[in-house]
This record gives structure tokens, sequence and C-alpha cells, in this order.
């Protein structure tokens, strides 16, 4: 075998380190359409189907998406480590702090419908009320989160966009009321399978400047 160049090995690229310089996330009713294509052939990102709320400022500690696996093992008495592991479960969460009290935010944190029967009326044509129910109702909603960086040679934007067409709340923070800070209310939820959607989370990556990246592969090759 030839000798190998460590540059060329490596590969190392800083145009391929990604950060979210804005985010965003929206929230529609299970109703709404799922997000099929976010962006056209030529990588330009496309508006939302009708439904998303956009849920507004969120802390700065931004959107965690996190996962949580468990396998099922087969231990035998002639190996010290499993002779079989099979995934039993690989689950999939978001988690954010809203800032913004606005319809979204609050129905999400609230358990509320979106839109329709419920809803809460749009910001300052009439009073805000809602009552807890005795039973919970079971709300799931298509979520969308959608993140923008720059190609730093190009100042062109690119976007990471993911989508979860049927997440449930499953967790809430407490809501504080103090004069030093905003009242925020920081929801969790969990994605779940959407039958006809296929997945339970879709993600993109695209837009002008992540169609700049074509070509540019040497390494080190000079990206944000």
């Amino acid at each position: 075998m030839p000798a190998a160049d460590f540059t060329a090995l490596a590969d190392l690229r800083t145009s391929l380190i990604r950060k979210a310089l804005r985010y965003a996330v929206f929230a529609a009713d299970a109703s709404a359409d799922p997000v099929e294509a976010p962006f056209d052939t030529a990588g330009v990102l496309q508006t939302l189907p009708d439904g998303y709320f956009p849920v507004g400022y969120t802390t700065t500690d931004g959107v965690t998406f996190s996962g949580d696996m468990s396998n099922s093992d087969v231990e035998s008495g002639q190996s010290s480590s499993p002779t079989r592991s099979d995934v039993e479960t690989d689950t999939q969460t978001a988690a954010w702090v809203p800032q913004e009290t606005n319809a979204a935010a609050v129905s999400l944190f609230e358990n509320l419908p979106l839109s329709g029967a419920g809803a809460l009326p749009a910001i300052g044509t009439e009073a805000w009320t809602w009552r807890r129910p005795l039973v919970p109702p079971t709300l799931y909603r298509r979520l969308v989160f959608i993140a923008e960086d720059l190609n730093k040679l190009t100042g062109q934007p690119l976007y990471i966009v993911r989508h979860m067409p049927s997440a449930l709340r499953s967790g809430r923070e407490d809501e504080q009321w103090t004069r030093t800070a905003e009242i925020s209310r920081g929801v969790t939820y969990q994605a779940y399978q959407d039958e006809d959607y296929g997945t339970d989370s879709a993600t993109w990556i695209d837009g002008p400047g992540w169609r700049d990246l074509a070509g540019s592969g040497a390494p080190g090759g000079g990206g944000s």
C-alpha cells in the first residue's frame, strides 16, 4: 500500500463546522399538512404549509435535541461481552424555552389546540382564557425547527430543517413570575412515528450556501 499523506487522509474541513446563527421553531396541529419538501430543486427555502405558527424568541439555550436508546443484549457463557445486541427503543425529544407570551408558546405549554375550537384568539382582539381539563387531552403536534448558518466564503445562507410530523408534549418546566426575568414556558416534546409520513423525524440540509460547497473539497477549505 502507498504511504499516506496525513493531511489528505484526515480530510479536515472548517467549512463543514455548522452553527445555528439564527433559528426558529414552528408548531401546527396534527390536521395541518406535514412538511414534504422544505427546499425547491435549486435549494431555495420554501414557505411552510398553512397552519404552522412561529414560537418566537427562546432563551439562549436554544433547542436541545435529545435521544434515548436501549438495547436488548444476549449474554453467553463463552464471552465476556454480549454475543448479540438488538435495538429495543430509540426515541427523540426536542426541548426549548419560549420567552414570548404568544399563542403558539402558550398553547404548547398548556396543551391547547393551535387552531379551530378552543384555540387562543389573535393577540389583543379579546381576552385569553383557558381552564385545565379534568382529563388532559392527547394533542399531537407537527413541529418544524429551522437553523440558518452562512457560508463564510460566499456569505450565502444554508439551512438545517428538522421536522417531527407527530410530537407529543412529554414535559414542561416551571412557570415563574418574578420582577427580574421574563415569564418563560419551557416544554419538551417527544417525536412519535407518523404512519402516513413513515418516520418520527426528517432532516434536510440545503440552501445557496450549501450548494456553494460543491467542488470546495480541499482539506480546511475556508468555510465558516
